[in-house]
């Protein structure tokens, strides 16, 4: 088999979506599969639309999702010498032709048609008869367009699909360059598809209709064909096509949100590719088993709870230490001061990480153990505060001030000793002491709290509460 080459070619316009990165996915792990090589090509082309700012985006999701390429970024803009030279190749070939037809004059005949219930194609009116060479107008604006075959048929030989026959009459003459010389999507695509010997091109099933086009490209350019595989869709739960409605569609909102990128990376695979009943694979794992031939023909469902319920997995299965490293943005993102200390964070993620299903929800579930001043819950002080809890607070604090072992085992002595003294069941002692160490009455195991929060802050924040008693 020759070498697979596949390639992911976005288009820099906005943020690197959801089905964007399935599709980004598929061809890095065929690839990889394959034992082959994975290109990213950047089709910005459109001036007007593509944007420094996508660009970086688009780099910064690949390289959150580690999906790493072998060869580019290319810039379709920095190609248009070689788009140049294959239009005037077609010409010479006579499978293109120069268009002088205006705006206008396209519009009022895709009118025309539209009124007479045909399809708006273009009708020729520039082509030349067959076998006549075109020679370009040196007093008008034209467009070039494809002498594309005017009978028979185009057929994909989709990899997924099956054979997808086109008829050409429905296939009018593309434009392949603009009046004022750039070159068009479909051309560019082909071109670039040739030059950089892609043998698999691997993509959304919303290009399939583009697919006949590039085919007689190809032809009219004397390159074999690559081989194409059209993806489902992915649709949100109603069955429509996955759009903002269903929630957040981009890789970096989802980043932003603390998802992990193996999260993300393991839900979208899932999202129109099966192995059995296998939910949960490690990159290795994705490598080894990935195959367009497991790739299903219906659409994906995008399904919020389940892509939570993945993540959730990936985050209680990371390391202590790593998951230190990985929270710091988002504790500062809260404005918080986050020590230097990674043992410290390592054993307050140890008390909260059962609880949380985002790195973002870990880091708001940590404010109470970083907060300089604590902010307590007025209910919770109002239930639980009380001059009924009063001592029995302040014995604990007593005890605690003396404590020079602050380890859970030592803190659960002491809080079980002040219990007996005092006649107490633990719900009566560890709630008011909960609400006054972290402002509200849900929180990790008190005694790990304490030990968490350590002596200072824990007796100034218990002091602090013991004021507030009236």
């Amino acid at each position: 088999m020759a070498e697979i080459r596949t390639r992911f070619a976005p288009s820099p316009t906005g943020y690197l979506h959801i089905g964007g990165a399935r599709t980004a996915l598929f061809n890095y792990l065929f690839a990889r599969h394959h034992g082959g090589k994975f290109i990213l090509r950047i089709e910005d082309t459109d001036r007007e639309r593509s944007t420094p700012e996508a660009i970086k985006a688009i780099l910064d999701a690949m390289a959150w999702l580690e999906l790493d390429y072998d060869e580019g970024p290319f810039y379709q803009t920095e190609r248009f010498a070689i788009y140049r030279q294959r239009i005037q190749e077609l010409l010479a070939k006579g499978r293109a032709y120069p268009c002088t037809c205006t705006s206008a004059e396209l519009d009022a005949k895709r009118q025309a048609a539209l009124k007479e219930k045909r399809k708006p194609a273009y009708d020729g009116t520039c082509r030349p008869p067959e076998g006549v060479a075109p020679s370009l107008p040196t007093d008008k604006l034209y467009t070039i367009r494809f002498r594309s075959p005017s009978a028979g048929t185009t057929v994909v030989h989709d990899l997924i699909k099956g054979d997808v026959v086109f008829d050409n009459r429905e296939l009018d003459d593309l434009i392949l360059a603009r009046s004022d010389g750039t070159p068009t999507y479909n051309f560019c695509v082909v071109c670039d598809d040739i030059d950089m010997r892609v043998s698999h091109v691997i993509r959304g099933d919303d290009h399939l209709a583009n697919t006949p086009r590039q085919i007689q490209l190809y032809q009219a350019l004397d390159h074999a064909l690559p081989q194409f595989g059209h993806v489902p869709l992915i649709l949100g739960t109603d069955k429509a096509r996955l759009s903002k409605r269903h929630g957040a569609t981009s890789v970096t909102a989802y980043r932003d949100m603390g998802y992990l990128p193996e999260a993300v990376n393991n839900y979208l695979v899932r999202l129109g590719w099966s192995h059995g009943d296998q939910e949960i694979f490690s990159r290795a794992e994705l490598i080894e088993k990935f195959s367009l031939e497991s790739v299903g023909k219906a659409a994906g469902v995008f399904n919020p709870e389940k892509f939570l319920w993945l993540n959730t997995h990936y985050l209680k299965a990371r390391p202590l230490s790593q998951l230190a490293q990985d929270i710091v943005p988002f504790l500062q993102a809260k404005g918080l001061t986050v020590p230097t200390d990674k043992s410290w964070l390592e054993k307050m993620i140890a008390t909260l990480i059962e609880r949380a299903k985002t790195l973002a929800e870990l880091a708001d579930k940590a404010e109470f153990y970083l907060v300089g001043e604590l902010t307590i819950d007025a209910k919770a002080a109002q239930k639980f505060l009380t001059a009924e809890a009063r001592e029995p607070m302040r014995a604990l604090t007593a005890k605690l001030d003396q404590l020079s072992d602050f380890s859970e085992v030592a803190i659960e002595r002491v809080l079980n000793q002040t219990l007996q003294e005092q006649n107490l069941q633990m719900g009566k002692l560890a709630q008011p002491v909960r609400v006054a160490l972290t402002g509200t009455t849900v929180s990790p195991g008190i005694h790990e709290v304490i030990s968490v929060l350590g002596k200072e802050r824990t007796l100034k924040r218990l002091q602090s509460a013991l004021t507030q008693i009236a």
